[in-house]
């Protein structure tokens, strides 16, 4: 079956975790991604976090699944001419070097443009214009200059990050749709055009509903916030624990064995057209007459002790058996699963979105699978490539070089890192 993004070929720049996902999630849509690394060492992270000696990481296969990998020496005047080449075939580039890197090895956007006037250069830095342009950033970093870790944990402890890589992954996720969408307006124009995301921006989008918030202060308490009524409001909006984002009250409450179970929890939401529900499941139907809880405006200054009771009904059921008797009666709630539990979910593994992966050296690993699922494409997800596993290929099936050009070029030390020494002469 045709793939969404089939035709389309990517310069893959990228390294680490915030470039490789994006590059990675239009390699699973179809998309020809070859992947740029240093010959003999590649993407750093093949390295780092290794489970297993001497095979390339899960921190690596992970991030960069259906691509393939050419090694070339940018420093090496034909590795340069290389580069070049492959700009002038791709549709779009993508890196996520530190700022001015990519400058400094003399692909500016007016030499990239120049060289293809259609292709998509697309970029992600930690910072946007202004005094912190020039830094460099990684994933706990973008989280707390873009207002997730502020307003993440509780009010009487310190900022705290996320476990979700919302500064990497999210900032990648946030370049693909860019990506995409030049392709589409390079359909009209057919143009190029550069696209950048900051991991700052990124962040912050994702927390919008903290700024919509930092707003709604100037007019009162914010009287979802666990910090109503007997906490005190600053002119900044608070960190508050659990509590849900939206207008429906919830919290994390114990289940049945949370004593030796860390992760034996529930969320529940004290959605208002439910109500009556909740009533009668935790065995307090008269709280549905009462007029200090009857109406979501009267519960507010009583959460507390409103999901004090109802934990007291969660303890006696497992996480599980409490989920199956409240969505008998849509009152939303969600079981706290550990990577270990979304690991053995069945239902996972028939949708794609947990995968086993055979790789040639490391054996077989899970991964996530794409998580967009389309009708009309499918994604199935391939190994990681080995460093430089798809050079000749490369060389040969997209830069047309034939066998003697491919072994002068290999000669050079362009793609081998380092200029292969003569044959000595016969005597």
């Amino acid at each position: 079956m045709p793939k969404a993004l089939n035709g389309v070929r990517i310069l893959d720049f990228t390294h680490v975790q915030s470039g490789p996902t994006c590059t990675q999630l239009l390699a699973w849509l179809g998309a020809d991604v070859i992947k740029v690394e240093r010959p003999g060492v590649g993407d750093i992270t093949r390295g780092q976090l290794r489970d297993i000696p001497d095979v390339d990481s899960l921190y690596f296969t992970m991030l960069n699944h259906n691509k393939r990998s050419i090694t070339i020496d940018a420093r090496n005047p034909k590795g340069k001419e290389l580069l070049e080449g492959l700009i002038k075939v791709c549709d779009a580039m993508v890196e996520n070097f530190a700022p001015g890197a990519l400058d400094r090895m003399g692909f500016t956007w007016e030499r990239v443009h120049e060289l293809n006037p259609r292709i998509i250069l697309a970029s992600i830095k930690g910072f946007g214009p202004g005094p912190y342009e020039d830094c460099k950033v990684y994933e706990n970093v973008a989280q707390c200059a873009g207002g997730s870790a502020s307003t993440t944990g509780f009010d009487d402890g310190p900022p705290v990050v996320t476990g979700a890589q919302i500064g990497d992954s999210g900032t990648g996720l946030h370049l693909a749709l860019g990506i995409v969408s030049a392709l589409f307006q390079r359909t009209q124009t057919g143009k190029g055009q550069k696209v950048t995301v900051a991991m700052q921006d990124g962040v912050l989008n994702l927390c919008r509903v903290k700024l919509r918030d930092q707003q709604r202060l100037a007019h009162g308490a914010l009287t979802e916030y666990p910090q109503y009524p007997n906490g005190e409001f600053g002119d900044a909006v608070p960190r508050a624990g659990n509590a849900s984002g939206g207008g429906q009250p919830g919290w994390i409450l114990k289940c049945k064995g949370w004593e030796t179970d860390p992760n034996a929890y529930i969320y529940f939401i004290t959605q208002a057209p439910v109500w009556g529900a909740i009533c009668d499941v935790i065995g307090m139907p008269t709280w549905k007459t009462d007029p200090d809880y009857a109406s979501p405006q009267a519960r507010l200054p009583r959460l507390r002790e409103i999901f004090a009771t109802i934990e007291r009904w969660t303890m006696t059921k497992t996480k599980f058996e409490a989920m199956e008797i409240l969505n008998q009666y849509d009152i939303p709630c969600g079981p706290i699963l550990s990577m270990k539990e979304l690991a053995e979910e069945a239902s996972l593994r028939t949708t794609g979105t947990v995968v086993e992966v055979d790789h040639p050296t490391r054996g077989k690993y899970l991964t996530v699978g794409n998580p967009i699922k389309m009708s009309d494409s499918t994604s199935d997800v391939q190994r990681s490539p080995l460093l430089g596993e798809h050079t000749d290929e490369i060389l040969r099936d997209v830069l047309r070089f034939d066998a003697a050009t491919i072994a002068d070029i290999r000669a050079s030390g362009a793609i081998d890192g380092g200029p292969k020494p003569k044959a000595a002469a016969a005597e």
